[in-house]
């Protein structure tokens, strides 16, 4: 299996596709998705049980937080991976429904391959971001450290910004690399990923697949940034609208009320995005390493049937 270079409007494409998405079988991709949010959630809640108990120090906090990345790596990466599955079965007109997401945790169902593809880029992520804070963060772990500490000092996480010292010089520059190289990893993961839920591909190769397949896309890969970056402003600004009167049309009826009509729009929204994410990212690897030529558009290749867990 070989990766393609498509054309630089390719991005727009997935975008559209990926907002289409769930239109063969809406019950089971929502349905999916509110399952995949409602897991996600799961790590977060624990961290915040596990700070409130033991009320740890900035650096004891980030220990934590990091513990919980962890989990949430293990827990999510075999559902996300049932996730594509199941989008790949409605695409293609197959029975699908939302259980499906747990199908990776049943025998024979890779999520040891999965794990392992989650956990590997984690590793290079956390390599890549030590190399940079090293070359280019003088002082900022200090500066996270000190804003932290006032932080906790507050307790209700507001901070005087007269007490927040001045951040690193450098930062900048430091944020900018980071964000160009974050874009790439982003590629490479949603490829790479791809190519082990759905394409069969041990985890080593499935990683190869994901860096050479984002250097050959890195336009349409960067138009689509662009692209989500610009309509995230008109968007939003819609969304806090729309949330604002609901929530001022409920506080007229009665004070709490508004805040329970916020909740399930906030919900809807969540998944909503789940849905269009994981679109997008499956129809970048299905373009990227599916056939080429006049059956691009045809079934991509069936995942393989052997279940070792390769590295």
């Amino acid at each position: 299996m070989t990766t393609h270079a498509t054309g630089p409007l390719a991005g727009l494409t997935w975008l559209k596709r990926g907002i289409n998405l769930g239109r063969h079988n809406a019950r089971a991709v929502f349905g999916a998705a509110a399952i995949l949010m409602l897991v996600g959630i799961l790590p977060g809640l624990l961290q915040l049980l596990v700070l409130s108990i033991l009320k740890p120090d900035p650096n004891g906090a980030m220990i934590v937080a990091a513990g919980a990345n962890l989990v949430s790596i293990v827990i999510l990466s075999p559902f996300m991976g049932g996730f594509l599955r199941l989008i790949d079965a409605t695409e293609h007109a197959r029975p699908a429904s939302a259980g499906d997401v747990f199908k990776p945790f049943r025998h024979g169902g890779d999520a040891g391959r999965l794990i392992g593809f989650g956990l590997l880029m984690t590793l290079y992520y956390v390599i890549i971001g030590v190399a940079l804070i090293t070359v280019f963060g003088d002082g900022l772990l200090e500066w996270l450290t000190k804003v932290m500490t006032l932080q906790q000092a507050a307790g209700n996480g507001r901070i005087d910004p007269a007490q927040v010292p001045d951040a690193p010089a450098g930062l900048g520059g430091l944020l900018g690399l980071g964000s160009i190289l974050f874009l790439f990893l982003a590629g490479v993961y949603a490829i790479g990923f791809g190519q082990v839920a759905l394409g069969g591909r041990p985890v080593r190769r499935a990683m190869a697949d994901g860096v050479v397949g984002t250097a050959k896309n890195l336009l349409p890969i960067l138009l689509l940034a662009i692209i989500v970056v610009l309509a995230s402003i008109p968007v939003g600004l819609v969304l806090m609208a729309v949330f604002g009167i609901v929530a001022l049309i409920g506080g007229v009826i009665h004070p709490s009320l508004g805040a329970a009509l916020i909740v399930p729009l906030y919900l809807a929204l969540v998944i909503a995005l789940y849905v269009v994410m994981f679109g997008v990212m499956y129809y970048l690897w299905r373009d990227v390493c599916g056939p080429a030529g006049p059956q691009a558009d045809g079934p991509p290749p069936p995942p393989s049937n052997n279940h070792q867990i390769e590295l």
